[in-house]
């Protein structure tokens, strides 16, 4: 490799490091500690803050609460981006990601989203940033959900709050979805001929114009992507309160109860572990099993927003795919919850 890409790579593993150490990993830590005490989550769900009627104070106050507690994720993802679209050598990131086999791909793409452990808004930026490289839908689609799906430190803070059907049910789901869903969608848009109209970027250019490029581009996914979340998350946040009220909603549903957790659940838009408070608030005032267990993969795996946000690069098809993906998955979950109670 050349000197520039070596000076790509270095940049991307020092916003990595940085990065995470600062916005994720410290925090989470001290979190984690402090739960392993007390066995107690504290704050209440997001979406209290948007009241009890829609109304644009509500959800402006919605919006400032998700901003507050997911900027520094958002910035790192945006930085991280960036560098991937930008710095990083494009042969190198698709030898390491752009497996044989679509289920080698997500395989990859999941356990590269370990240690990142973003929710999928903050996860839809680096996600796009691959799939502008060349990664395949697989891989990325993987990566984008295995972030929220497979985040260590919330499957540590359910098995601290919540009863284990809830974190095993999440492990073996999260699986489904993170590899075998994402190599099911990635084959099937492959099979239609669809996989190969990617944008690609320039070859690496020189150290001298490194900064330009990144420039360049972190302004291009700055500017597009995050004007667009924070309107969808102002949405969402008015018409949270008519979204929400799930409270006693099996006593009139039944077993549809779960389905309609799963649809709702994968449009709301939650920081990471955001489910936890909610399905402890919900369990607290009657909630069963089934819908809960919907809602542990549906709030966390995907949302309206960061479906958008990822649509352009990802296609619309194979978002929309994986969109379904999740509601089915959250429907086996809310059911294996309930199964297993």
């Amino acid at each position: 490799m050349r000197a520039a890409d070596w000076a790509g790579l270095t940049i991307l593993v020092i916003l990595l490091g940085v990065g995470l150490t600062w916005s994720k990993w410290l925090p989470y830590w001290d979190k984690a500690q402090t739960m392993s005490e007390t066995s107690v989550w504290e704050g209440a769900p997001l979406f209290d803050v948007a009241g009890q009627a829609m109304s644009v104070s509500g959800a402006w106050d919605f919006t400032l609460a998700y901003f507050l507690a997911v900027w520094k994720a958002l910035v790192v993802a945006l930085l991280v981006a960036a560098a991937i679209d930008a710095l990083v050598p494009r042969d190198w990131l698709l030898r390491v990601m752009n497996r044989r086999h679509a289920a080698t791909q997500s395989l990859v793409g999941a356990t590269l989203s370990l240690p990142s452990m973003m929710c999928t808004c903050c996860a839809a930026p680096v996600a796009a940033g691959l799939r502008r490289t060349g990664v395949t839908r697989s891989a990325a689609l993987a990566y984008w959900v295995g972030n929220p799906l497979l985040n260590p430190a919330v499957l540590v803070f359910l098995a601290l709050v919540l009863p284990w059907q809830y974190l095993g049910v999440r492990l073996v789901v999260g699986l489904l979805i993170a590899v075998g869903a994402s190599a099911l969608i990635g084959t099937w848009i492959a099979g239609r001929g669809r996989d190969v109209n990617v944008p690609q970027p320039d070859e690496p250019a020189e150290l001298s114009s490194m900064p330009r490029r990144y420039l360049r581009s972190l302004s291009r996914f700055t500017l597009i992507l995050v004007p667009e979340h924070l309107v969808l998350v102002f949405v969402i946040g008015l018409i949270a309160p008519w979204l929400t009220g799930l409270y006693g909603v099996e006593a009139q549903l039944g077993a549809v109860a779960i389905i309609v957790a799963a649809v709702v659940g994968t449009l709301l838009v939650i920081p990471t572990g955001g489910e936890i408070p909610i399905i402890l608030t919900l369990l607290a005032a009657g909630a069963g099993a089934g819908t809960t267990g919907a809602l542990l993969i549906a709030l966390p795996a995907l949302s309206l927003p960061s479906m958008v946000m990822v649509g352009r690069t990802m296609g619309w098809k194979a978002t929309l795919a994986m969109g379904i993906a999740v509601m089915i998955g959250s429907v086996l979950a809310g059911l294996l919850v309930l199964a297993l109670t």
